[in-house]
């Protein structure tokens, strides 16, 4: 009787042989292509910020760099306009494939962007191109509709993890981005592996990621004797910080969400929005009297500019800068150039946490960095992919400090959030009907 039962176990093995051959070889494929295009991209992207910081007229050229952004989606782009919505809807639904020219014009749009200063950012550009060469794969080897989805899926995780250097993040923001409060765990190991891998193949092409460090906090000791970076008065302040980081997170949302609506409903001619946009970003830039806030917001174009980097030292932001690169940020996305949100997102998270550090009187490194990943995780609802990347970023030192800024401002950031095919889990005794007005034109399931 054990020996049948183990004959039956090992044909049972035998049998799945050749699928997890197949399985392993559409990951590695899926990996390599999406990280050797990711580590282009950065090469690329940062080459083409850097050649702007030389040549600073092309700023005044951007108003017909949206224009052209425009007329490259219209004449060649169709439904891959839609972007990482695209994406989420695909997988959501019956796993279509995604254009194929989806990854190239992403590319050549967000280059187009920062080469002329539009506030933008990459994750974007990655998660696009790593749907479309998965979407791609699937078509090879003909898979059938719940393998698209599953590739889709690897697809969003490799571009997230190589674009950013954090694997373990980039496979769990695969995975909760689809659906707000549940993660389909199913998918994960091969989320993972591909992730891993894509990464790999970016620092194989010898392609670095920034690096961001925060200082050394006192340690305390509680009533077994044990050493740890935890004080109830620090953590009372970073809640009060997680409420204001949740808050911005909405802004940030509503606000690209009515550049869209009053540009579409006031301006007729659609050229003319992106033409709009970039004159207005022009002017603000007068207004100021400084580059800060265009583009990326990395590398610094002059000394003493603000950027992610500085916002981790004490006086390495002005006050309102959050506020400023979230203007930028929501002109420039929301009258139609490409890039991403992501990026500017961790500036406006950083700065805002430099800022609240001298308000409350509270370690500057720290505020910034919870800043940095509590606004994305608001505006994207992925609090527990944030607080995994805090951990690869930053050291698991403050992992408590990571989870709570996270979900305090996940929750305080509303229901809405950057990518519109989100769905909304939710169960009848957490979110009644009177509140689904709050919720339009979204997909809300029953969990």
């Amino acid at each position: 009787m054990v020996s049948s039962r183990k004959n039956l176990q090992f044909k049972t093995l035998l049998a799945a042989g050749p699928q997890l051959i197949r399985w392993f070889i559409l990951i590695a494929a899926v990996a390599i292509t999406v990280g050797s295009m990711v580590a282009f991209f950065l090469w690329a992207l940062q080459q083409t910020i850097h050649f702007r910081f030389q040549h600073p007229w092309l700023l005044y050229l951007l108003p017909i760099a949206g224009v052209l952004i425009h007329f490259i989606y219209r004449f060649y782009g169709q439904s891959a306009e839609k972007g990482n919505a695209l994406i989420l809807q695909q997988i959501q639904d019956n796993g279509e494939s995604v254009p194929k020219r989806m990854a190239p014009l992403i590319l050549i749009t967000t280059l187009i962007t920062h080469l002329f200063g539009g506030s933008a950012g990459r994750e974007g550009t990655a998660v696009q191109m790593g749907g479309s060469i998965a979407s791609m794969f699937s078509g090879i080897f003909r898979l059938q509709a719940d393998d698209r989805k599953l590739m889709l899926t690897m697809g969003m995780a490799a571009g997230f993890a190589a674009v950013f250097g954090t694997p373990f993040a980039g496979a769990i923001f695969a995975l909760e981005v689809l659906t707000r409060g549940r993660v389909k765990y199913s998918a994960f190991i091969p989320a993972l592996l591909v992730a891993l891998l894509a990464d790999a193949t970016v620092n194989a092409w010898n392609v670095h990621h920034q690096h961001y460090r925060i200082d050394e906090l006192p340690m305390f000791n509680d009533y077994l004797g044990r050493s740890l970076h935890f004080d109830l008065l620090l953590t009372l302040k970073i809640l009060l910080a997680a409420v204001a980081f949740g808050l911005t997170s909405y802004l940030f949302t509503r606000m690209i969400e009515c550049i869209k609506d009053l540009s579409n409903k006031f301006i007729s001619i659609k050229w003319m929005i992106p033409f709009a946009g970039g004159v207005i970003i022009i002017a603000l830039t007068q207004l100021l009297g400084r580059p800060d806030y265009l583009s990326l917001g990395v590398d610094p174009e002059y000394p003493g500019a603000v950027t992610l980097q500085s916002a981790f030292h004490l006086g390495g932001a002005d006050n309102w800068s959050w506020l400023w690169k979230t203007i930028y940020t929501s002109i420039t996305i929301g009258t139609g150039f490409k890039g991403g949100e992501v990026t500017p997102l961790f500036y406006i998270g950083a700065t805002l946490g430099n800022t609240l550090s001298a308000l409350l009187n509270a370690p500057v490194s720290l505020f910034a960095a919870l800043g940095f990943i509590a606004v994305f995780a608001g505006a994207t609802n992925t609090p527990l992919a944030c607080t995994i990347m805090g951990a690869e970023l930053f050291g698991a030192d403050h992992l408590v400090f990571f989870a709570l800024a996270c979900f305090i401002a996940y929750l305080f950031s509303g229901f809405i959030g950057i990518y519109g095919r989100q769905q909304s889990c939710r169960s009848r005794t957490y979110l009644s009907a009177k509140f689904s007005k709050y919720l339009p034109g979204e997909q809300v399931s029953d969990c």
